[in-house]
């Protein structure tokens, strides 16, 4: 008769599903996997945090607060990114670009001694071979040419044409002239449709904006 085998190792799933991410909760600010968010660092506390990472996994977390305060709550969703370039001048700060990886999920606020926030997230396994119909695609141009006309942008629609869905949909997403709660609904779409339905909304309402108030909500 053979011995009896120990039981297998308890684990924990939540734990080996979520990261410790140290988060520059920055109001208006999107980042989305793919895209790049170029960012000027000069208050202490983030350029702690930059040095931090620089040392670490070059990783930062972007993630909206809900009041533009201190110490304020957070939107649920952000994105992960790494750091590309990187200007470090004579007197601390920092120039930078991060490059968006992945958006995840808050699951708490950590406890924490340093002077930057820190949180436990669950990374999202978005679909990044996600395209548009053909319907969708040319539905979005075209509002995004309306839109664009009708707020005097220039656009080289040429290059436009050339990029893919993922590129088009998220780029326009993330530099788009809303509120930081609108924004924070684009990056919270669970699908590219979704989120291209939800930018043609936006682009309508916008447009259709009253007198000189260029505050676009769907508060």
């Amino acid at each position: 008769m053979g011995g009896r085998h120990p039981p297998p190792p308890v684990t924990d799933p939540i734990r080996l599903m979520t990261s410790r991410l140290s988060i520059f909760p920055l109001p208006g600010a999107i980042l989305f996997p793919g895209l790049q968010l170029p960012l000027h660092i000069f208050e202490p506390r983030y350029r702690a945090l930059v040095g931090d990472a620089l040392v670490r996994d070059r990783k930062i977390a972007m993630i909206q607060p809900q009041r533009p305060v201190d110490g304020s709550p957070l939107f649920a969703i952000g994105c992960v990114g790494r750091i590309g370039d990187v200007e470090a001048m004579e007197d601390g700060r920092y120039n930078l670009v991060l490059e968006g990886e992945c958006r995840f999920r808050m699951v708490r606020e950590l406890d924490v001694t340093t002077a930057f926030r820190q949180i436990e997230a669950e990374m999202l396994d978005d679909d990044q071979d996600a395209v548009l119909s053909s319907v969708e695609r040319a539905g979005f141009e075209f509002e995004a040419r309306s839109f664009a006309d009708g707020q005097g942008y220039s656009v080289d629609w040429d290059s436009v044409e050339r990029l893919d869905d993922q590129s088009l949909i998220n780029g326009v997403a993330q530099i788009a002239p809303f509120d930081p709660a609108s924004k924070q609904a684009l990056l919270e779409a669970n699908s590219l449709t979704e989120r291209c339905e939800l930018l043609i909304q936006l682009m309508q309402f916008y447009g259709r904006r009253d007198g000189d108030d260029d505050r676009v909500t769907l508060q």
